[in-house]
């Protein structure tokens, strides 16, 4: 019998949640422990797993014996978890984004590459067989303009709505966007972005624009828009249209449409992604093929893109480009 592998989990609220009732259901894995800054609630979770519950990181990393850490905790609080795992040696799946900033998540990276760690970050679209399908159709019509979405409400948590905390929408919301353009069209190799606010009576102290637009050139030549806005009470929408000679596609989280002239066909998304990339990040653990669809060097590049065009929606719409050997961001004034 295969022995258990051992997870703590950083993270009370509503994605490690998802993550532990996933978890919890793989008979080769045990969640062992459980650190949130609300200890009630994180005891309210651990309560039926039998988890040991903590107030911090640090303390859970020093008494628990693990194979593996879930990091799923707000924006603002990665770096030092990621760190102290790396310390340590051990495999972290973290919930994105990376960070807030681009230095913190640099640093983790180049960590997890000096130790040759395994790793995943939480771009669960990409775990979706639909954009399989759509990546199959694809490879030999490749994209050549891109409409993104995340037109949606604003999440309730406080730290949202302040820029600081969450990094803005594009970066905490948009960002499964950007990532899946990456992965369907190509590298970036230039932003510009323009957004502004609305003061707001229901959320006051907020400064995190409320409608933004970008523009993405990528190194094919394609191009692309993603527009965001959080000011709406409901998911208006959420997803990617991608446009190819003959072929137009247009992918949500739950589905597929493939317009090639004869009608508008629906493919529904079957299974669960989070179950997917879930089962890949255990699999790589026990030394199973590793077939992690997003490693943290892979995310750190759409980390990139999220804070350039973040960047350049505050200053005004300046455009970015970005160096072909490591996606790094550099200013262009035109």
């Amino acid at each position: 019998m295969t022995p258990s592998t051992r997870i703590g989990l950083l993270g009370a609220g509503f994605i490690a949640r998802r993550h532990i009732g996933i978890l919890s259901g793989f008979p080769d894995v045990q969640v062992v422990a459980l650190a949130d800054p609300d200890t009630g609630r994180a005891r309210e979770l651990a309560g039926p797993l039998g988890a040991h519950v903590y107030a911090d990181d640090h303390e859970l990393l020093e008494r628990e014996a693990l194979d593996a850490l879930y990091i799923c905790v707000p924006p603002f609080a990665h770096g030092g978890p990621e760190l102290a795992a790396a310390g340590r040696g051990l495999p972290f799946f973290v919930e994105k984004p990376l960070a807030t900033d681009l230095a913190t998540a640099e640093r983790v990276a180049a960590e997890v590459a000096a130790r040759g760690l395994i790793t995943s970050v939480g771009y669960h679209w990409r775990s979706l067989d639909t954009v399989e399908r759509a990546a199959e159709l694809l490879a030999a019509n490749p994209a050549r303009l891109a409409l993104g979405y995340w037109l949606d409400s604003t999440p309730p948590p406080a730290w949202w709505v302040k820029e600081a905390e969450s990094g803005g929408q594009m970066v905490e919301q948009t960002t499964h966007i950007f990532d899946l353009a990456r992965f369907l069209v190509g590298e970036v190799v230039a932003v510009s972005a323009t957004g502004s606010r609305l003061d707001r009576a229901s959320f006051p102290g907020a400064d995190v624009q409320d409608v933004t637009a970008a523009t993405l050139h990528f190194a094919s030549g394609a191009i692309g828009t993603v527009a965001s806005t959080c000011l709406l009470n409901w998911p208006h929408r959420i997803g990617l249209h991608l446009y190819a000679e003959g072929l137009a596609l247009e992918l949500s989280e739950f589905e597929l449409m493939v317009d090639v002239g004869r009608g508008r066909p629906v493919q529904r998304a079957e299974g669960d992604p989070f179950v997917r990339e879930d089962r890949a990040f255990i699999d790589a653990v026990q030394g199973k093929p590793n077939v992690i669809r997003a490693p943290y060097a892979e995310a750190l590049k759409t980390h990139r893109l999220t804070l350039a065009a973040a960047r350049s929606a505050r200053e005004g719409g300046r455009l970015i480009r970005f160096t072909e050997v490591r996606n790094e961001p550099e200013a262009v004034h035109d």
